[in-house]
């Protein structure tokens, strides 16, 4: 199955549409992603749509197993689009919506990153972004104590 993103006037995801491989081929049996969009669009009445990759994440395609696969050639797009995505033309490429102003985009996976390390999850420490004093911060799982993670790569109690 094939799947599009109907995009708004600014190139905003609105949803995503599941299209059967066999309207994407032509008379000689080439798949032609312009197929799939002129058929959204005769049964929706909607013109702009872009064929996006269910299989590719972070600019890297996946295998079922989600382990990158030996074949990158399929990557496309570098971001399934969901709701909220933007698709960038120039990057030809799908993009998550900003979590935070003070992040940034990796050109290479067209995500957003922290401006430092995320650091590891465990059982007792899930880190969460303060976007107000731009760092990792956690609480502890009984709720007394905050620590925000330094340069160093230490928690430090606040």
């Amino acid at each position: 199955m094939a799947h599009y993103a109907k995009l708004d006037e600014n190139n905003l995801v609105m949803r995503v549409e599941v299209v059967d491989n066999n309207v994407l081929l032509d008379d000689n049996g080439i798949e032609n992603e312009e197929l799939g969009r002129q058929f959204l669009e005769d049964l929706h009445g909607w013109p702009i749509w872009k064929k996006t990759s269910y299989n590719t994440q972070k600019g890297v395609y996946l295998n079922n197993d989600q382990t990158p696969a030996s074949d990158q050639t399929k990557a496309f797009r570098k971001n399934y689009a969901g709701i909220g995505f933007t698709y960038d033309v120039n990057r030809d490429a799908f993009i998550p919506p900003k979590p935070f102003n003070s992040w940034i985009l990796n050109e290479t996976s067209c995500t957003w990153v922290s401006p430092s390390p995320e650091p590891e999850s465990t059982d007792e420490i899930y880190p969460f972004w303060s976007e107000e004093n731009l760092r990792w911060q956690y609480i502890s799982l009984d709720g007394t104590q905050s620590y925000y993670y330094n340069s160093e790569g230490n928690w430090v109690l606040i």
